[in-house]
């Protein structure tokens, strides 16, 4: 951390502010590719090569984007750059995504909310909302009038959809130019969003060459719903309500990120009762969610039963969850200080039975489809991913993990119970797409070990701190990330003291995922498709916040 915080201040930035495990610093717009390409290329040791998220922002007097960037060989350290672009009428900042491949999604996305261009970007089309769409609703001026985007009667035509604006410097002059995604003579073929395979609504159009995949350009915005934008008016308390609902097969782990960032920005001490209770109920979540993975990706490769079998599996993580905290699919067991209520005095036995029954079980689904000679046909030597481009495109989680990538956050910036218990980060090396299917059957195992040594040393005492009746948080910007199913969640609030955060920003993990489907899918064949974003496991609500 000292010689991170010593190489910023030799390039000139002597206000380098140090919270927790990460350092903030204000790059002027000019200075901004500079600094960080110095930190992804020009570093001698542990290259900042991983791009975490990146955060639009209305500064109120500047247009903006906030960077949270970590090295791939130490995820824990994390460097802020705080970045304003000097015009408020045209916002312009440079492009990082030479640098980093996740930025070409997350810089579209702070141009769809705050109309930030990035000069050098390939495609700077809207990400979730129409083309036709009038104003940028995430800044403050914006107006919210209806009649300026009245409910649209007719699809959006697709030459609209694929048309990429782009302004790049060449040679010191600015050009602006539009290209379109696809040429003419390329045939197209779209997946979606209607299509139970797409694993919600998302819209692939897909370019083929014969029956080989060449370009995937993924359209999303079909479920949008404004999480971030509600947040703004909604209490924090209120908010939790809607973390549940993002990645709603990980909601209790997204609740949680919401309730450790509010907690460390207030310095309020969680009871150790309340740590060992929700570490369980992730955990649990954790292996519902693979259970559904797995079924789903092994319904997509025509095994039904096999869907059936996970789904009994499931079932009886739900009824543990409706028992103790009323919800099946969104248990929503954390509150700001701890959880809602005790557990039911059924929890720990009904727990110890699933344990084993759990175990068997696994053995049960290796059996039926892992050691499956046709199964495994299917997924030999198909959807290579590396290590390398999974960091650059910010893939975390089982699917990064699959490729060898260290970044299991319960074992790097352990929280909650998780400094308490052991158990093993499962790394596979060979980046293909059994290595993510059988990851997550793997997962399972630890997940259950986790439980197994939590669950009889549950800690006496209260469940919950005390908080006031309205929380407000200090001002200041707070980031706080949890491990859930799918990898790094991230939660980033600006307060100004108020009951009501000024900007909520979540770090969806299935977002970049569909972005590395454009990349293990290309030259592959169109018939191994689905079976490539089952692998992926992403969950399209948590992508359109």
């Amino acid at each position: 951390m000292e010689t991170v915080k010593k190489e910023l201040q030799s390039l000139g930035f002597t206000d380098v502010k140090q919270a927790d495990n990460r350092l903030t610093v204000t790059v002027p717009q000019d200075k901004l590719y500079g600094v960080a390409r110095y930190l992804r290329r020009e570093r001698p040791e542990q290259p900042f090569d991983f791009l975490i998220d990146l955060v639009g922002m209305d500064f109120g007097d500047a247009l903006g984007a906030i960077y949270h960037l970590s090295p791939s060989q130490n995820p824990s350290l994390v460097v802020t750059l705080e970045a304003r672009a000097d015009s408020r009428e045209q916002p312009e900042l440079f492009s990082v995504c030479d640098l980093w491949d996740v930025a070409q999604v997350y810089e579209r996305e702070a141009y769809d909310f705050f109309g930030i261009r990035f000069i050098n970007h390939p495609d700077m089309r809207r990400i979730f909302l129409r083309s036709d769409w009038n104003g940028f609703p995430l800044r403050k001026d914006y107006n919210a009038d209806p009649a300026l985007n009245p409910v649209p009667l007719e699809n959006e035509h697709i030459p609209d959809m694929e048309r990429m604006p782009s302004i790049t410097l060449k040679m010191g002059e600015r050009v602006e130019e539009v290209r379109q995604a696809f040429d003419k003579d390329e045939y197209v073929v779209n997946f979606g969003p209607q299509h139970p395979a797409m694993h919600g609504v998302l819209h692939l159009r897909v370019s083929l060459d014969g029956e080989v995949v060449k370009k995937v350009d993924p359209v999303f915005g079909y479920i949008h719903r404004g999480i971030e934008k509600m947040c703004e008016s909604y209490t924090y308390p209120q908010i939790l309500h809607l973390t549940d609902r993002l990645d709603y097969l990980s909601g209790t782990m997204n609740r949680h990120a919401v309730c450790l960032c509010c907690e460390n920005a207030l310095a309020l001490e969680v009871p150790e009762r309340a740590h060992y209770l929700r570490t369980i109920f992730d955990e649990l979540t954790r292996i519902a969610s693979h259970l559904l993975g797995w079924g789903c990706m092994c319904m997509d490769m025509g095994s039904i039963t096999a869907f059936v079998y996970g789904m009994r599996d499931r079932e009886k993580i739900m009824d543990i969850f409706e028992e103790t905290a009323g919800g099946r699919l969104m248990a929503s067991y954390s509150v700001i200080g701890g959880v809602p209520c005790d557990v039911h005095p059924n929890f720990q036995k009904r727990i110890k039975e699933f344990i084993p029954y759990m175990r068997k079980m696994l053995k049960e689904h290796h059996l039926l489809f892992t050691n499956n000679p046709i199964a495994r046909g299917r997924m030999k030597d198909v959807g290579y991913l590396s290590q390398e481009k999974a960091i650059s495109l910010g893939a975390t989680g089982p699917s990064s993990r699959a490729s060898g990538w260290h970044n299991d956050l319960r074992k790097i910036a352990p929280y909650a119970a998780y400094g308490k218990v052991n158990f093993d980060e499962v790394l596979r090396t060979e980046g293909l797409t059994f290595d993510r299917y059988v990851i997550r059957l793997d997962e399972i195992e630890q997940s259950l070990r986790i439980i197994e040594q939590l669950v009889d040393n549950i800690p006496e005492g209260a469940h919950a701190a005390k908080t006031k009746a309205i929380i407000r948080l200090p001002e200041g910007e707070f980031f706080q990330r949890v491990e859930n199913a799918r990898g790094q969640f991230g939660v980033h609030i600006s307060s100004k003291g108020d009951k009501t955060p000024y900007r909520v920003k979540f770090r969806s993990p299935s977002l970049v995922l569909v972005g590395a489907l454009k990349a293990i899918a290309t030259e592959a064949k169109v018939a191994d498709l689905i079976m490539l974003g089952a692998s992926l496991d992403y969950v399209i609500p948590c992508i359109d916040r």
